[in-house]
């Protein structure tokens, strides 16, 4: 059997077992196989007994979310030709590898590929699908980040050329990368749902939205030329709103299913 030619990486704190595990048997049910490295804290029982079951590598922790990333990255060798990140509460659905990987091999200067992504609560109950598609990138410099992270898949040599990530940021790391790859090739949509979300309260994305969103306008100003980045204050406002009444929708669908 050959050898996997993706590398996922797991970033997690061992706090949320139970989510992890279920990642972890996203990966695993995949029909195109990969190698999985898990990025965590040394001393946790139950995280060295997961890691056990599941027969992934372990890196120990060091000390932040990006650094994990970058630190999980350099585990990657001449034969990953596909890499990514995926948190220790999102899943993959059925086929994403397979959908993914595909789209990269059938367009050969593409940096991404990526789908549609499914919102679920902390129960697993649908909140609502982002089906951006093919508009993503075309928004992605000037409007809202409609690329879901946890369902993509990133070229290994477009990671290596653009040093993998930023590790000043603390939220927008993943918009601030897919900019960057954007400027060396496609970003390919996959018309699926490759991966879920999980939202809930101690989310980063959802615990501190306007650092995330100052840093998003950070990135996207960076990735401007300098005349066009005097103008960008002219769209920052109503991107600004329309993040937060996005944001504000989700979370009140997961309080609904809460309650339920």
């Amino acid at each position: 059997m050959a050898e996997p030619r993706i590398l996922l990486i797991v970033p997690t704190l061992g706090q949320r077992i139970d989510y992890l595990g279920q990642t972890l048997e996203s990966i695993r049910m995949q029909s195109v196989a990969a190698d999985v490295v898990v990025v965590g804290p040394e001393g946790n029982p139950q995280l060295e007994g997961l890691v056990a079951e599941y027969g992934t590598d372990f890196v120990p922790d060091p000390g932040s979310l990006t650094r994990a990333i970058n630190v999980g990255a350099t585990r990657m060798t001449d034969r990953h030709g596909f890499l990514n990140w995926l948190n220790d509460d999102d899943r993959l659905t059925p086929g994403s590898l397979a959908a993914t990987s595909a789209a990269l091999e059938a367009h050969p200067t593409a940096t991404v590929a990526f789908g549609a992504c499914r919102y679920i609560d902390a129960t697993g109950h649908e909140l609502w699908v982002s089906r951006a598609g093919r508009w993503a990138p075309r928004v992605l410099g000037w409007g809202p980040d409609l690329i879901p992270q946890p369902g993509m898949l990133v070229r290994a040599s477009a990671w290596r050329a653009v040093g993998g990530i930023d590790e000043t940021y603390r939220f927008a790391f993943d918009l601030d990368l897919l900019l960057r790859l954007k400027a060396r090739g496609p970003l390919v949509e996959v018309p699926a749902v490759v991966s879920e979300f999980r939202w809930h309260a101690d989310s980063l994305t959802v615990g501190d939205r306007r650092t995330n969103i100052e840093e998003s306008e950070r990135a996207k100003r960076q990735a401007l030329s300098p005349g066009t980045r005097r103008l960008a204050l002219l769209w920052e406002r109503p991107v600004r709103w329309a993040t937060y009444a996005a944001a504000s929708e989700v979370q009140r669908r997961a309080r609904r299913a809460a309650s339920r």
